[in-house]
């Protein structure tokens, strides 16, 4: 195998496929990236048997050909290659000599057919949508992904593709996100899966905010199609929790606030919560809220913003951390922040088809 291309180029293509590659793996082979060299163009895949990702670049190939190189390791060569000009040539014990300029490297690879194969899709069901709005989606979501690996069906965000919508919700137990687009697929397609956190982040690093996504779906995997890459993921087995009968079908108060003058707000007296019970209080009174927190050991912190709030006089406080998620995910000015009282969940919604479920802290006073 023989080719050059540009230090640019092949970087950026080894920068896409290299997260996937763990850096704790018995299996030698899956520290590398399979190079596959045709026509005017290099595929790179990469895989850690759960997730696999690839993706070409374009090259000047004078002898096809394939092979398996360290991928971390191929990778931070070619970002201190000191010319733009790559030339790589592999011989046929895997072993690559990589010039540029003054520079050469010698690396020793692995055979192709050591390379797990990623997944196939014939008979999947296929669906597809906007990037643009697959990004948002995961964006005003992911962020509420359970990290407690004891609850592994939470590992992820849920999709349903059901009644020509697409709804991705993803929830820890104590706050649940949610976000729902219209897409169209037949009856025939619907189906509801559970994508994995390390998949989810993946799909993040390659969607755009232009074209199309293509996603297949088999029995136990999925597929996404986009720019020229292929992410593919082992679903995660196991039944979502009913999400529905944790957001409050009524609430008493509605108060409009401006996103990004609540979050500077609750940003600022968070500096003040106390370590261990971690919250801030909102009182509500007469067209304003009072945001509170306290620490025994160091101080308060107060802070009034004006809101058009005419019920009755309470106050509910919650995980600063948790209330500003969600805020620092959207980009409207205006959301709305539904209350029922002190000790029931707190809504956030905004104009579109977002929901947050954020329940409340106990306070002693």
């Amino acid at each position: 195998m023989k080719f050059t291309i540009t230090k640019e180029d092949f970087l950026e293509g080894l920068q896409q496929v290299q997260h996937v590659v763990s850096s704790r793996t018995t299996l030698p082979i899956l520290s590398n990236v399979l190079i596959e060299a045709d026509g005017n163009s290099l595929r790179l895949t990469t895989t850690d048997l759960d997730v696999g990702v690839t993706g070409s670049v374009k090259a000047k190939v004078k002898q096809s050909g394939s092979t398996t190189l360290p991928a971390r390791r191929l990778a931070g060569i070619v970002r201190e290659l000191p010319a733009n000009e790559v030339s790589v040539e592999v011989d046929s014990k895997n072993t690559a000599s990589i010039r540029s300029g003054p520079s050469f490297f010698k690396i020793l690879g692995l055979a192709k057919d050591e390379f797990p194969p990623l997944a196939t899709f014939e008979d999947a069901n296929e669906y597809k949508i906007s990037q643009a709005v697959l990004k948002d989606g995961l964006k005003m979501t992911s962020y509420a992904i359970s990290t407690d690996e004891t609850r592994y069906v939470l590992n992820g965000i849920f999709c349903s593709f059901k009644g020509g919508t697409l709804t991705l919700v993803a929830t820890d137990g104590r706050r649940l996100a949610m976000v729902e687009n219209d897409i169209e697929f037949p009856e025939s397609r619907e189906t509801e899966v559970i994508v994995p956190t390390k998949a989810v982040s993946e799909l993040q690093r390659l969607l755009m905010d232009k074209g199309d996504v293509k996603i297949s779906i088999s029995e136990s995997q999925i597929a996404f199609e986009l720019n020229d890459n292929l992410l593919v993921s082992k679903l995660i087995e196991g039944n979502y929790p009913n999400y529905r009968q944790v957001i409050p079908e009524e609430t008493k108060e509605r108060i409009t606030l401006e996103r990004e003058t609540f979050l500077s707000t609750v940003n600022r007296i968070s500096l003040l919560a106390n370590e261990k019970s971690n919250s801030v209080k909102c009182v509500f009174g007469a067209n304003k809220i009072d945001v509170t927190a306290n620490s025994p050991d160091v101080g308060e912190a107060s802070e009034t913003i004006d809101v058009a709030y005419k019920g009755s006089e309470f106050s509910i406080a919650f995980n600063p951390d948790f209330l500003m998620a969600p805020l620092r995910n959207l980009d409207t000015d205006e959301i709305f922040l539904d209350l029922i009282d002190e000790m029931s969940p707190g809504v956030i919604k905004t104009e579109g088809s977002f929901l947050y479920v954020l329940m409340p802290m106990r306070v002693s006073q």
